[in-house]
């Protein structure tokens, strides 16, 4: 395929039978202008074969070593991506027939948006939700909108979100390049909320899409409270804040970013794990000049203002503001 509209980009670590069904799920779209890229960071379940006999364009890159989700993705990007349009999608996220569709009539209505985020649905409970889209704390904390929360809650019409969850992302392919793609340092977590937080620094915005639907059963790989989850996730928390709050609202935001790293420190101190929790934090400082350098390339590029910035991160805490704030949105629509 010559000029695929979407090019979807799963990378694949040990998902066993899981790739299997997201290929059998990309196979029943309604939409075919696509091609798939699957990126399989060295697995040694054999979980690579899904990608066999598939009746659409698939191309497998096989890896000899694990580099992790955000080197996988860029690399799939800067050589192996024809479509104008990026989908990321994980091997655990499982889109319905007419997401590709809805994508299509989304996108070719409205040609100021560069990021489109799926309704994440809970694979294991379809009743939930799995996310709306991402939200950010004037903390520095992030979380999915909408979590565990019943599907009703979803809105009716496309809403600006502050980032696209990278379980089910999409990303206009030119924009992607230009902002470099997903920070290669984090390895995994928190590179869709920062690669969302520069698009948003460089005045561009993400869009959810409620009828764009994706079954994602979360954390299938690596756990949702495993070792590497709260390493990784708590260390590039904190580069993410670094990088990305602009100068002017630093006296406002960094009290509360401290704060909450104590609160979490408390936390894990009481679940047992605090010296998990104090090597995320002690490395995340250790690579602090390497942060400040890169936070001077985003600020000096930055479109956005401060002001604008605010009213897209989350005040209250998480679980109490979703609602809210999607049905502030929409009204605002």
């Amino acid at each position: 395929m010559k000029n695929p509209f979407f090019s979807i980009v799963i990378v694949n670590y040990n998902a066993g039978a899981m790739l299997f069904k997201v290929m059998s799920a990309l196979s029943q779209q309604t939409y075919k202008n696509f091609e798939v890229i699957v990126v399989d960071n060295h697995s040694q379940d054999g979980s690579w074969r899904a990608t066999e006999n598939v009746p659409f364009p698939c191309h497998l890159v096989q890896l000899s070593d694990n580099i992790g989700f955000a080197c996988a993705n860029n690399l799939a990007v800067k050589n192996h991506v024809k479509g104008e349009w990026l989908f990321l999608l994980n091997p655990d996220a499982y889109p319905e027939p007419e997401c590709l569709e809805v994508l299509v009539n989304n996108i070719n209505q409205v040609a100021d948006v560069d990021c489109f985020a799926c309704t994440l649905i809970d694979a294991n409970h379809p009743s939930q939700l799995d996310g709306l889209g991402d939200a950010y704390h004037i903390s520095g904390l992030h979380w999915r909108n909408g979590h565990g929360a019943p599907c009703c809650i979803a809105p009716k019409y496309p809403v600006e979100v502050f980032s696209a969850c990278a379980a089910a992302a999409i990303y206009r392919t030119e924009t992607y390049r230009r902002l470099g793609g997903f920070d290669e340092t984090y390895f995994a977590y928190s590179e869709d909320v920062d690669l969302g937080f520069r698009l948003r620094l460089a005045g561009g915005k993400s869009v959810l899409l409620p009828d764009a639907k994706v079954h994602h059963v979360g954390s299938a790989i690596t756990g949702r409270s495993s070792d590497f989850s709260i390493y990784h996730g708590h260390r590039n928390l904190t580069w993410t804040f670094i990088k990305n709050v602009p100068g002017p609202l630093i006296p406002f935001l960094l009290p509360a970013h401290l704060v909450m790293i104590l609160f979490m420190g408390l936390f894990f101190a009481a679940s047992g794990r605090l010296r998990l929790y104090l090597r995320a934090k002690t490395d995340a400082f250790k690579q602090i000049r390497s942060q400040l350098v890169r936070r001077k390339e985003i600020q000096r590029q930055r479109a956005c203002s401060s002001l604008d910035l605010l009213r897209m991160m989350s005040w209250l805490p998480r679980g109490s503001c979703a609602k809210a704030q999607i049905k502030k949105r929409t009204k605002s629509r």
